[in-house]
């Protein structure tokens, strides 16, 4: 994705079903565990780079010894600069003695992460700002271990005021910071309520304090203080939380907006936002890989008891199909077979752009995610090539037309081109006050490769998605001109990105949208602005219905008049650079919706492309959205 944009988190769970003393026996190390958690971390650091946290919790610690732990940095390279603390701190007890892997006890009872449940998170700022206290794991403290919480997520909530109101009802005094903030007192208020019922249960049974906290242990149901805590949640969310007598959790929306994996055997039980982090972590193969079920919640008692359950009615798969086309890594296999669909559905659009101009197109990608794509597109218009040259000499054969000058035409000079013409450079420090210079120096990022298209040819790059148009404009554009190419073809293995994100996704300001800024500028040019007034009263009508209303997103009027190719044309039009000599044609092509569904089949949520949302809070945000463009309001609609 050549613009950037704030997206999903990462969660990581490891969850160790035997004592350290077996991972030190197996594996020659009690801190297996602890090093697991650092890969499936690693694995996914694509996810976060804002802040990482992690925590743990050690299970059995006797009475006044503590037993749950966090650690969190927000600074550069947060997840290396995190374990390289904790590495050196186990390493400074080992060297004083204090800690020795011989004997796991000792790792257990000395070091902060020397535990059998350990819990990560790496952080995309979508809000709450980029300081120490918004990163992940939230903790909510307790003398009670069945009260101690710990709770990290890839999530946004579209009704977090909605659920601090709740909050006040029950006559609580919540903080407004963020909609983790939000989740944490809902399930710890629940939390403490099912903690409450045990207790005066087995109070009246005579038992002593030891047993009773035993058996509130033992009885705790997480799954119920799902169910209860969840009532009011709207949005896309996988939460993974930790209780302090090592019971864990880790839930998913109905909606299975966002993804989380899962793999258990007998020596553990560990979860990942994404499949191919576990698969490798755990030298696994696809199979053994689990989805955790929408609307589901895995709970794992301390005592090692896997289940899942189901907290909430389930909603229509709605699965982010943003992940495929960008956000998770790859490596997936079966990611990369779809990115690869994806390039190679655009090759008719492709080839008709150049006037199936063989011998004088380069192909190419931006930015180095779009490879995949790349090789998909490549592949496919070779199999067309192929069929054309096959035909065309079958057809000279039958002629008796049939030459070495002819096959050197079809074949040698004629074939597919593809050249690494863009790459990214290490990012730029842009420290500099003034805001013209930060521009300036942000917009040489990217760099080409001098030589590689001729004065003359088509160049073709395909990119992930094209979100505001900001880097097309100011950089990439400008630098591809310099090559001199005949025409400039941008292909985005995305349609259009028309409506905001809300469920994890930081695009929710409609007005940076540049196929919102185009269909804009189009109504005003075909004097059409009473559409912008009318959108804006239905919009106003939208968001004052109550809560529990079935809403409409009224923003689909501002593209209802124009078809997908001249909202395109009019894109190409506003990200021409200006100022530059080069005389050639530009072309912006997108992926069609029926394409992006035939390629990535089953992750069809598509809303940021056709504005259909698979919750009401998604629906009161578009709205919302446009009534803060129409009013010059900044900052997110929900």
């Amino acid at each position: 994705m050549s613009d950037s944009i704030r997206h999903e988190c990462g969660i990581a769970l490891v969850r160790l079903l035997k004592p350290l003393s077996y991972y030190q026996e197996k594996y020659g190390t009690p801190l297996w565990g602890f090093s697991k958690l650092f890969l499936l971390m690693e694995k996914q650091h694509n996810r976060g780079q804002d802040g990482a946290g992690v925590a743990c919790v050690k299970l059995d610690m006797p009475a006044g010894e503590p037993f749950m732990f966090r650690e969190r940095h927000v600074k550069a390279n947060p997840l290396d600069k995190i374990f390289k603390l904790l590495l050196n701190q186990y390493q400074e007890k080992q060297a004083s003695g204090v800690v020795h892997p011989e004997f796991p006890d000792t790792v257990k009872k000395h070091f902060d992460f020397g535990g059998e449940l350990l819990m990560g998170h790496l952080r995309y700022g979508t809000s709450g700002g980029y300081n120490l206290s918004s990163c992940h794991p939230y903790f909510r403290r307790s003398p009670w271990p069945t009260r101690n919480l710990a709770l990290a997520g890839n999530f946004n909530m579209t009704n977090t005021a909605e659920l601090n109101d709740s909050l006040i009802a029950m006559g609580q005094h919540p903080i407004f910071a963020t909609d983790t903030q939000a989740l944490l007192e809902k399930i710890g208020f629940f939390l403490d309520e099912e903690h409450e019922d045990l207790y005066r249960y087995l109070r009246t049974r005579s038992l002593e304090g030891a047993e009773i906290s035993r058996r509130i242990s033992e009885d705790l149901d997480i799954a119920r203080v799902i169910t209860r805590a969840s009532k009011k949640w709207d949005g896309g969310y996988a939460l993974a939380g930790m209780v302090g007598n090592g019971d864990a959790f880790v839930a998913r929306d109905p909606a299975g907006i966002r993804p989380c994996h899962y793999f258990q055997n007998d020596e553990v039980v560990a979860f990942a936002s994404e499949r191919a982090p576990l698969m490798t972590s755990f030298d696994l193969s696809a199979d053994q890989v689990h989805e955790v079920e929408p609307g589901h919640v895995v709970t794992i008692k301390k005592r090692g008891e896997l289940k899942s359950s189901r907290f909430v009615d389930p909603l229509p798969r709605a699965s982010c199909s943003f992940e495929r086309i960008y956000f998770s890594r790859g490596n997936d296999l079966d990611i990369y077979s779809e990115r690869k669909a994806l390039g190679a559905r655009l090759a008719g659009q492709v080839l008709r752009a150049v006037d199936n101009d063989w011998a004088n197109t380069v192909f190419s990608f931006i930015p180095n995610t779009a490879e995949v794509a790349y090789y998909g597109l490549m592949s496919a218009l070779r199999e067309r090539r192929r069929d054309e040259v096959k035909a065309a000499i079958l057809k000279a054969s039958r002629e008796g037309e049939l030459s070495e000058a002819l096959l050197d035409d079809l074949i040698l000079r004629n074939w597919p081109r593809g050249e690494k013409v863009v790459s990214k450079d290490v990012k730029i420090r842009t420290f500099i006050g003034q805001e013209s210079f930060r521009n300036q120096l942000a917009s040489h990022v990217y760099d080409i490769t001098y030589g590689s298209v001729k004065p003359g040819d088509h160049l073709v790059c395909v990119d992930d998605s094209i979100v505001r148009g900001t880097t097309l404009r100011r950089s990439i554009l400008r630098i591809l001109t310099r090559l001199a190419p005949r025409k400039i073809v941008i292909v985005s293995t995305a349609p259009q990105i028309r409506y905001p994100d809300c469920y994890g996704i930081d695009m929710s300001e409609l007005g940076k949208f540049i196929a919102f800024e185009a269909a804009v500028s189009l109504l005003k040019e075909r004097g059409q602005t009473e559409v912008l007034e009318e959108t804006y009263r239905a919009c106003q009508a939208e968001v004052a219905k109550p809560a529990g209303a079935e809403l409409e997103n009224q923003v689909r009027r501002i593209y209802e008049s124009f078809k997908p190719e001249e909202i395109s044309a009019r894109i190409t039009d506003l990200v021409r650079p200006k100022g530059i000599e080069w005389v050639g044609e530009i072309e912006i092509i997108f992926q069609t919706i029926e394409n992006l569904h035939a390629a990535v089949p089953n992750h069809r949520g598509d809303w940021y492309f056709t504005g259909k949302y698979p919750t009401a809070g998604g629906y009161r945000v578009v709205n919302q959205a446009y009534i803060n463009y129409y009013d010059r309001s900044e900052g997110r609609s929900y």
